[in-house]
């Protein structure tokens, strides 16, 4: 272990991030100092626990947990790296809290975080809404700091909004990262992001853009594919574009599953829903139209149903590099024959790379764990030194 940390460590003190005192709202925000330090700290961080040794840095304090929509593997990933960290974690939720009878967000960002640390936020039902959210309640913390009301300023965490899910896209890259031996062996890989099959609709288009936004940073061959109508936000797709011409990679849209699973080393198929049906889905979510929801939802399903062959199966797996890309998925995927009748993944291809899925899943806690670390010490090196130094074990030998 010691070798392998003071690699990490020596690292870290190369790197000029500027993390410390910061939130993490979206990946393409952060300098790629930025983002590798994320990571190393993530690989340090599960490094100590994987021998024993306890992270925590927090001897009381609170982690408020905020989620406006449902979740599982994020929810548990927040209470597993905030617990991690030594801090409590304490949900708020909306129907039991003041904020059922109009009371302001800055109002509730202040009374939450008295003796808060960190405020992780799940907000991304209402396209145009969620990130923005997260600056405004960013901006009521900063409020309340300058005035005296609160002792220290809380870490917001973005646990997927609208726009980007960035402790899901950077737990992928810390996967690949891991799974192809580092950053810099990534470039020229191609990853194949692609739209798939799935009997439900309104699943965000932050995963498919955390994706493009990010992947295309390092160098990485990125296609896009989707049956056409399927849309992600335009302002996305430019950046995606701008940040492959950067590092020398590519990025590539397609309407044929065939064309991006041809020659990738990574697939990741996912369902999503169209820009413009989250557009109206909003609009309709706002009004309170159920009436309206309804009749959208059967469109939108009945135009999901024109594209049933959109699945990740044997003959597409074929078509990958030598026959066996690196399947990849944020979970739950909809698998056919399993937990749907028709999906977005055969049952024989999950089965074949349910661990590898599963593992990507849980470097989550890590990288939550690592972004509050990283914002809360000014020098995390030293930090995670200490905490190696001490020895101080996690369960009792």
């Amino acid at each position: 272990m010691k070798k392998k940390l003071n690699k990490i460590l020596k690292e870290l003190k190369s790197l000029k991030s500027e993390l410390y005192e910061k939130d993490f709202l979206l990946t393409w925000q952060k300098s790629k100092a930025d983002l590798k330090q994320t990571l190393l700290v993530a690989e340090a961080l599960k490094l100590l626990r994987d021998n024993n040794i306890s992270p925590k840095v927090f001897d009381s304090g609170l982690a408020i947990s905020q989620f406006r929509d449902n979740s599982t593997r994020t929810r548990f990933s927040f209470a597993s790296a905030t617990n991690l960290l030594g801090l409590e974690i304490q949900d708020l939720d909306e129907g039991k809290s003041q904020i059922a009878h109009g009371e302001t967000v800055r109002e509730t960002s202040n009374m939450i975080s008295f003796l808060s640390d960190v405020i992780g936020i799940r907000d991304d039902m209402f396209l145009g809404a969620g990130h923005e959210y997260m600056k405004e309640v960013g901006a009521a913390l900063d409020f309340g700091y300058e005035n005296g009301v609160l002792p220290s300023r809380p870490t917001i965490v973005n646990l997927q909004c609208d726009v980007d899910h960035p402790t899901q896209s950077m737990a992928d890259l810390m996967h690949l990262k891991e799974t192809f031996g580092s950053l810099e062996n990534l470039k020229g890989k191609k990853i194949a992001m692609t739209w798939a099959y799935s009997p439900s609709y309104g699943k965000p288009l932050s995963v498919p853009q955390g994706i493009i936004g990010l992947m295309t940073r390092f160098g990485m061959e990125v296609e896009l594919a989707y049956p056409e109508g399927y849309e992600l936000i335009p302002e996305v797709i430019e950046l995606a574009k701008a940040n492959a011409e950067k590092s020398g990679g590519s990025f590539k849209i397609s309407n044929s599953m065939e064309s991006a699973f041809t020659d990738a080393d990574i697939i990741y198929p996912k369902s999503w829903a169209p820009y413009s049906v989250m557009e109206k889905r909003t609009e309709l979510l706002r009004n309170k139209d159920h009436k309206g929801l309804e009749k959208l939802e059967k469109e939108c399903l009945a135009q999901n149903a024109n594209h049933k062959n959109w699945e990740c199966d044997e003959e597409k797996l074929k078509l990958t590099k030598k026959g066996k890309a690196l399947y990849m998925h944020c979970l739950p995927a909809d698998i056919s024959g399993v937990s749907c009748k028709e999906g977005e993944v055969s049952e024989n291809i999950f089965e074949q790379y349910k661990v590898e899925t599963y593992i990507e899943a849980g470097y989550k806690p890590y990288i939550i764990a690592s972004m509050i670390l990283n914002s809360k010490f000014k020098n995390v090196a030293k930090t995670l030194k200490s905490i190696a130094k001490s020895k101080k074990q996690r369960v009792k030998t």
